[in-house]
């Protein structure tokens, strides 16, 4: 029995090498087939590396400081993850971590960078005009009348787009925020964060890089800054208002010291207004001198709540790029055209034999 088994091994083995060598002279005999797909492909190979345009990368990279965040917990989580403990609350912040790069990469922040007014060749456009002239759209709104007038202006009023409008700045948002836009931050213990801005269009990648991180950073101080910001604003209005107040008492006891110069000691009543007067420029002054106080400590702490945003480096012409190589295109080109009519020709020989 087990000679019989070892039998039939030795049939099925010798079964699969003359097949296997059948297949060989099969596909050796289709040589000329293969290599003039092969090369082909190759030549389709280099005309692709020859009409690929060079992938641009503007990288920008920028330090976050947040004095209202230096001391106290955050120091204490500070020296801890120094430690390699993780004790959480670092995290909870708006803007810190991965909610940070995220906001880089939102439909606000890039709309309104793209609708940035740049000055290009001595005339102010938006980097969405740019970016329209870089992909050569307008060639084919040429024929479309609804296309044709569609414009996007220099710090125009997002809200009054049209439906058209809002659907090409959704066109520019996908296929930068998909593939032309990469934010990170290489570690979490350094709050240096890394942005890149990759296009076929060297000045655009520039451009729009240095764009998003401004239109960003204002975003990011303005709303980490805005309570203390209301809170000096109603100070400083306060105390506008008691100046005034305060004026107006002094004058009034001007005015009512004139109308009782050489009065009568009979008739001390008529000194009542003066007196008045007098308690209310005492209670302003003391009103004023505490809100004056009050406004200065805002200022102080509006300081220490507005982050500093240090940019460390910053996109310069000529800026590093990717060429699809020709000897690439080449090799892959020939090794795909080669692999195909092969994968074709087996198929065929196959198709073949079960009819």
């Amino acid at each position: 029995m087990e000679k019989k088994n070892i039998g039939n091994d030795e049939i099925s083995l010798k079964d699969l090498l003359e097949k296997g060598k059948e297949w060989y002279f099969y596909l050796l005999s289709q040589w000329k087939i293969i290599l003039f797909i092969g090369i082909i492909g190759a030549g389709l190979g280099l005309t692709y590396s020859i009409l690929k345009k060079p992938v641009y990368t503007a990288t920008l990279s920028f330090a976050l400081e947040d004095e209202k965040s230096g001391g106290g917990l955050g120091g204490a989580l500070g020296l801890a993850s120094s430690f390699g403990l993780d004790l959480g609350g670092s995290g909870g912040g708006m803007f810190t971590g991965s909610n940070l790069t995220e906001l880089f990469k939102s439909r606000a922040m890039v709309e309104k960078t793209l609708l940035s007014p740049i000055e290009l060749n001595g005339k102010e456009i938006s980097i969405a005009e740019l970016y329209i002239q870089n992909n050569k759209w307008r060639k084919g709104w040429s024929v479309k009348p609804f296309l044709s007038n569609v414009q996007f202006l220099p710090n125009a009023n997002r809200e009054k787009f049209s439906r058209t409008q809002d659907s090409i700045l959704g066109v520019m948002y996908g296929s930068l925020s998909k593939s032309g836009l990469s934010v990170s931050q290489k570690d979490k213990k350094v709050s240096i964060i890394t942005m890149d801005v990759t296009s076929t269009n060297e000045l655009f990648a520039k451009i729009f890089c240095e764009a998003l991180a401004k239109q960003v950073g204002k975003f990011y101080v303005e709303t980490k800054s805005k309570k203390a910001r209301m809170n000096m604003s109603i100070l400083e209005h306060q105390v506008d208002s008691i100046r005034g107040e305060l004026n107006g008492a002094i004058t009034g006891v001007a005015v009512a010291n004139d109308n009782t110069f050489n009065l009568n000691p009979a008739l001390n009543v008529r000194r009542a207004p003066s007196a008045r007067r007098q308690v209310d420029v005492q209670a302003n002054t003391a009103i004023l001198t505490e809100l004056v106080k009050q406004a200065e400590l805002a200022k102080v702490t509006l300081r220490k709540e507005t982050p500093l945003i240090q940019v460390i480096d910053r996109p310069i012409l000529p800026l590093a790029f990717e060429r699809f190589g020709k000897i690439k295109g080449i090799i892959i080109g020939g090794f795909l055209g080669g692999f195909f009519i092969v994968a074709f020709l087996i198929l065929k020989k196959i198709i073949k034999s079960f009819l």
